[in-house]
């Protein structure tokens, strides 16, 4: 019998998740099995309690899940339970466990690149994947984290979380026209779905002269991996990092976290360029 995981969401059938799981899984020879379902909001629960039955080792959630999947869990790891969402579920005895793995797999990405310890860091971006994001650079040692967001109350509640829960010093930035990056800013991070396909077109609306060769620039965007904003950092002289990074490296500690293995992270990367570029 094959051991089971996978992936509740909706809708479920643009996720990339599947191709390098199951790329990782046959490259290791394990006999594991990602499985992608579609799940409603309602019936969320009976999913978890599914999963919990039939021996499942865990399983990832997304869209619309993220928040709603903790009332059927047993128990939340340290930065779920501060960023308020799971992404990853891990099977420990009888108990689910809630992870989220999205900001991890940013800051181990990051690291490759640059240490988070002790730099400041402008985030634009207030959602889901800039509280994970942004919570996972302060628990790393970032020692500023400036959020720029159009919206000021979903903007400061992530500003107060990260004063309240981290040891980072937090300010709030309103995203009113064009921002320019401050000098002394180390690592750049659009965490918003600005450029993310069909609307590669899209523009952050940033002033793209205010970046230079001293900083870090990162996009969430995985596909394309090449965005419009990691292209102009480069040609500014930026260190750049892609969403394929984060992508990958929150599945590689996603299986880390179900089998123990630490998997090899570029036949997973290989897997999504592929996917994307058929």
């Amino acid at each position: 019998m094959s051991t089971l995981t996978g992936s509740f969401a909706m809708p479920a059938a643009e996720n990339p998740t599947v191709a390098m799981v199951e790329a990782a899984y046959r490259h290791h020879g394990l006999d594991w099995r990602y499985i992608n379902c579609e799940v409603a909001p309602h019936f969320l629960g009976d999913a978890v309690r599914g999963a919990k039955a039939m021996g499942w080792a865990g399983f990832n959630c997304s869209i619309p899940h993220k928040v709603a999947v903790i009332e059927h869990l047993d128990e939340l790891g340290q930065s779920a339970e501060i960023i308020g969402a799971v992404n990853t579920i891990v099977r420990r005895g009888d108990a689910f466990i809630g992870e989220n793995t999205d900001g991890k797999g940013f800051v181990q990405a990051m690291r490759e690149v640059i240490d988070p310890r002790g730099k400041s860091v402008m985030i634009f971006g207030a959602g889901g994947a800039a509280r994970a994001v942004s919570v996972e650079l302060a628990l790393a040692g970032a020692s500023a984290i400036t959020v720029v967001n159009r919206s000021r109350d979903t903007g400061r509640t992530l500003v107060d979380l990260l004063n309240g829960r981290t040891g980072t010093s937090a300010e709030l930035r309103l995203w009113n026209g064009s921002v320019a990056v401050p000098r002394d800013t180390d690592i750049v991070i659009n965490a918003t779905s600005i450029g993310l396909y069909p609307n590669v077109d899209q523009r952050l609306d940033i002033d793209l002269d205010s970046l230079h060769p001293d900083m870090v620039v990162a996009d969430g965007i995985h596909n394309p991996p090449r965005t419009h904003l990691l292209r102009s950092a480069e040609a500014r002289g930026c260190r750049v990092l892609d969403g394929l990074g984060m992508l990958v490296n929150q599945g590689v500690i996603g299986i880390k976290y179900w089998t123990g293995i630490d998997v090899d992270a570029s036949v997973m990367r290989q897997a999504l360029k592929n996917l994307f570029q058929a």
